[in-house]
């Protein structure tokens, strides 16, 4: 692996309504290489997204800092790019003008009309949707949508690419394709990608380490397991990956011990 592309050093995140403080992340502290793809689980209010928000830019740290390229994070950029749960396309827009307004955005001045809807196409084209590139979102399925938002976020070429459970709300065949997509895409282009997920195997599939967060409040990284099996990989091969089951193994467990440590912790 080459050098950290992104630091989070001794990151504390404090909430605070109605002068009542909650304390979210507590001395979080995460290095991830460029080209890695890292996943991040836990169970619910464990701080996933808050870190991924704190990456994004979104949410400032109450302590600590985040570094990308050793330059603090102090708000929202285009070397970061974001696909939520929800894909967030603009409805009267096509899949094609959804695309290209973030191409716009960034290269419009800069380029040439010719030279924008290249690089809109070969986006779309990375994610398989040209053949839908003039319907628009309601026309489309979700699957269909959240490829189209990954081609939006791949458009402005991030350094680091921050999905935010970006298949939760798709059905399992659905989720399995682009799950395949998005393994597919790392593969090609070596993109730094942080995941939230609460799905075990899709962390395991997909990652070079998973990070386990510990219960909230006050969250930590409880472990990391480092996933060592060749890419590109293949599914229906990793389930006789005896690596791979151990990887799936140790998850579970923790997961297992944390969800019992919740139900002893909350009232009868």
């Amino acid at each position: 692996m080459s050098k950290p592309i992104l630091s989070l050093e001794n990151i504390y995140v404090d909430f605070e309504r109605d002068g009542v403080i909650s304390q979210v992340l507590d001395n979080v502290s995460l290095s991830i290489n460029k080209g890695e793809f890292l996943s991040i689980i836990g169970h619910s209010g464990c701080g996933k997204s808050t870190l991924l928000n704190v990456v994004a830019g979104l949410v400032p740290v109450t302590l600590g800092a985040a570094l990308l390229e050793n330059r603090e994070i102090t708000g929202p950029g285009p070397e970061r790019a974001v696909v939520f749960q929800n894909h967030s396309l603009l409805p009267w827009m096509t899949v094609y003008e959804n695309v290209r307004l973030a191409v716009a955005k960034l290269y419009g001045a800069k380029e040439n009309l010719s030279q924008l809807h290249d690089r809109t196409m070969r986006n779309l084209e990375l994610v398989k949707m040209t053949h839908a590139k003039d319907k628009r979102p309601g026309e489309i399925s979700g699957g269909m949508k959240q490829r189209v938002g990954i081609a939006r976020a791949l458009s402005m070429e991030p350094k680091v690419l921050l999905l935010d459970e970006p298949f939760g709300a798709l059905d399992a065949l659905t989720r399995g394709h682009l799950q395949d997509t998005v393994m597919e895409l790392h593969d090609r282009i070596k993109a730094t990608v942080l995941m939230i997920t609460h799905d075990v195997d899709e962390a395991v599939l997909l990652a070079d380490r998973v990070v386990m967060m510990t219960n909230g409040p006050k969250a930590r990284i409880g472990d990391i397991v480092e996933v060592k099996s060749p890419r590109p990989r293949d599914r229906r091969e990793l389930l006789k990956d005896a690596h791979f089951q151990d990887c799936r193994r140790r998850i579970v467990q923790f997961l297992e011990q944390h969800d019992h440590a919740v139900s002893v912790a909350e009232p009868a």
